[in-house]
């Protein structure tokens, strides 16, 4: 499998086309929105490897050596497993032969990174949300793990839990868990960037006249939305700082967009019609 494909850029790519091109994937192909739960899975996986400096280089320069099914060591190339401890008994533990075979610092060989996903609602996006899950590792061992997922997490964001994944081979290093936040449709506000969108119905005749209404926001809080006379359809509204708090700071939210739709009646009596004739004809 080639990271570098799944998501469509070049080994060259920088870290914001890489993200790009995971959004955009992954919006395409989410099980929620229908598409193929394995295809998603592997987006993830290379998103998860490419998004990471530390994996990236790894994935980009693989190890010289292997795992076996086992846990064991398979020698791929390079010293054989344990020439490091040899090294050390020369004093420094460095390499006493210098670059006689390829020289340079061993590299710092790791247990495997876990990728898992969770799904949130829009409101745990908005409020953050303290999470309690049970993982199992592929060391056959089960670890309960807690995720402060934050205020204002954008969706796709991926979230690192340092040295708490894979444990399978002794004395190295623990993998990391990545954690991938998806994020629930809501039923009345789109999300876009920080801010939100939700429509409002009104009819015709508030909208020729003017009037005030209520809105209730996200989190539950009253809005009054001020109805200009001679409001049109499709016209965007917007208020300040009732939208999605920023995730790297959250005294700052984005604005709440709010859509005018105009409802026109269509069961009007004659003599409602008739005074209408009259007053603006």
């Amino acid at each position: 499998m080639d990271h570098y494909s799944t998501l469509g850029v070049n080994k060259n790519a920088t870290p914001d086309e890489i993200k790009k091109a995971y959004r955009s994937l992954a919006s395409k192909h989410h099980p929620d929105k229908g598409g193929d739960t394995a295809k998603f899975q592997e987006i993830q996986t290379a998103y998860a490897t490419l998004s990471d400096p530390d994996k990236r280089a790894e994935y980009d320069n693989p190890s010289p050596f292997g795992t076996r099914a086992d846990g064991g060591w398979q020698q791929a190339g390079g010293f054989p497993p344990g020439f490091e401890d040899i090294f050390a008994h020369f004093g420094g533990g460095g390499n006493p032969f210098g670059n006689m075979f390829g020289g340079g610092r061993p590299q710092v060989h790791r247990n495997r990174t876990l990728n898992i996903q969770t799904t949130i609602s829009l409101e745990e996006a908005f409020h953050g949300k303290d999470l309690i899950a049970t993982v199992g590792l592929p060391s056959g061992r089960e670890q309960v793990i807690e995720i402060k997922i934050p205020s204002g997490v954008q969706d796709g964001t991926v979230l690192r839990l340092s040295q708490m994944g894979d444990d399978s081979i002794p004395n190295i290093p623990r993998g990391d868990i990545h954690l991938t936040i998806n994020i629930h449709n809501h039923a009345k506000f789109q999300r876009q960037g920080d801010d939100l969108i939700c429509g409002l119905t009104i009819n015709c005749f508030d909208a020729i006249i003017g009037k005030t209404v209520q809105l209730e926001t996200l989190d539950g809080k009253t809005l009054e939305v001020l109805i200009k006379p001679g409001t049109q359809h499709g016209q965007l509204m917007a208020a300040g700082g009732y939208g999605m708090p920023k995730m790297n700071d959250n005294r700052f939210k984005g604005r709440l967009l709010i859509s005018i739709n105009i409802s026109i009646p269509t069961d009007l009596s004659e003599v409602k019609k008739q005074i209408l004739r009259e007053n603006f004809q």
